[in-house]
């Protein structure tokens, strides 16, 4: 293993590896030491808990992180591979990249795409120059997918189910005034296929995850005996699912030209307690940060069936985990 940028990149026996390794950890079971490693992390984005967890575990580890804020704490960045620079970016990813694997050992990086160009975009273009360009491993903290938080929510829910294999998650779009990243989307659908769970994706008409990640969910479920489904009706998607997985995301057919009438039309898409009633008593999580009483109500996200801060928590040892496998700890 030797960068973490997607979880289609892995097998189900690698992920399964990574979360044990965490669950030892975070049981205090299994000493891993990073001592004299440094991480580079570069938030390109904001971030709370993915800044705070990086910075947590490389200390925990007993190595160090140096955050980096490109444009606002260093330099910033031009991403484009022959581009004429006259702007307003003063540094090449490539020479950043390039010299940062002189100081570090290993690269995180978080950079959502700018919604202009999805064909583009969905390429995943910076993961994959990052890791031409770089001699040591590249963690992806969210680019077009979040591999760190999918890893999250399943040791979550492995702790609370057992076995997740024919259990069905309901991944459901909800309402968020502006047009979200799919990231969250696209990884906790496909590691929950790759695990055997029975996928549901439930969204508006005309926001669709793209196809590439669908039809991953669909393949990794055939090959699992489990069902894949995707429905426009919230509703009749919740019937019988054990875990409610929510989450915004912007729609591919409008990207680069968000309508915002659309978009509105659809506030009634929210993770309640009526649609709650709807499954077979399930599990609620989100990725957080979390719009309340708009993406999901204050009942459904206090409750004691949501797992919201357990999975949040959780990014802190899954990360220990990631790291101490590719910057040599275990």
């Amino acid at each position: 293993m030797k960068h973490y940028v997607a979880v289609e990149d892995h097998t189900q026996k690698e992920l399964q590896e990574l979360i044990d390794l965490s669950m030892q950890m975070k049981q205090g079971s299994k000493t891993v030491s990073l001592k004299g490693k440094t991480l580079v992390s570069m938030f390109f984005n904001p971030s709370t808990r993915t800044k705070t967890s990086f910075d947590l575990a490389m200390e925990q580890l007993g190595g160090h992180n140096i955050c980096l804020e490109p444009g606002s704490s260093s330099w910033g960045i031009e991403m484009e591979e022959g581009a004429v620079m006259d702007g307003d970016k003063e540094e090449h990813l490539k020479d950043a990249t390039k010299v940062l694997c002189k100081y570090g050992d290993a690269i995180a990086v978080r950079c959502f795409p700018p919604f202009m160009d999805w064909e583009h975009e969905k390429t995943d273009p910076i993961m994959k120059s990052m890791v031409n360009w770089s001699n040591n491993p590249i963690i992806n903290m969210e680019t077009i997918t979040h591999p760190c938080q999918a890893l999250a929510m399943m040791q979550t829910l492995q702790e609370k189910m057992g076995s997740v294999k024919g259990k069905k998650l309901l991944l459901t779009w909800a309402y968020h005034p502006k047009p979200l990243n799919t990231a969250v989307a696209n990884s906790a659908g496909v590691i929950a296929s790759m695990f055997g769970m029975d996928v549901t994706v439930a969204n508006p008409v005309g926001y669709d995850l793209d196809p590439y990640y669908t039809d991953i969910m669909k393949k990794n479920c055939e090959a699992a005996g489990a069902t894949f489904e995707q429905s426009h009706d919230q509703d009749e998607a919740a019937e019988e699912a054990d875990i409610v997985y929510a989450k915004s995301w912007g729609s591919i057919q409008q990207y680069g030209a968000f309508q915002k009438d659309v978009h509105d039309s659809n506030k009634d898409w929210i993770v309640d307690s009526s649609l709650m009633e709807k499954t077979n008593d399930a599990l609620f999580s989100h990725c957080l940060p979390v719009r309340r009483n708009m993406i999901v109500s204050d009942e459904v996200i206090d409750s004691e069936s949501s797992l919201v801060y357990e999975e949040a928590e959780n990014r802190l040892h899954v990360q220990k985990a990631i790291l101490a496998k590719l910057m040599g700890g275990v």
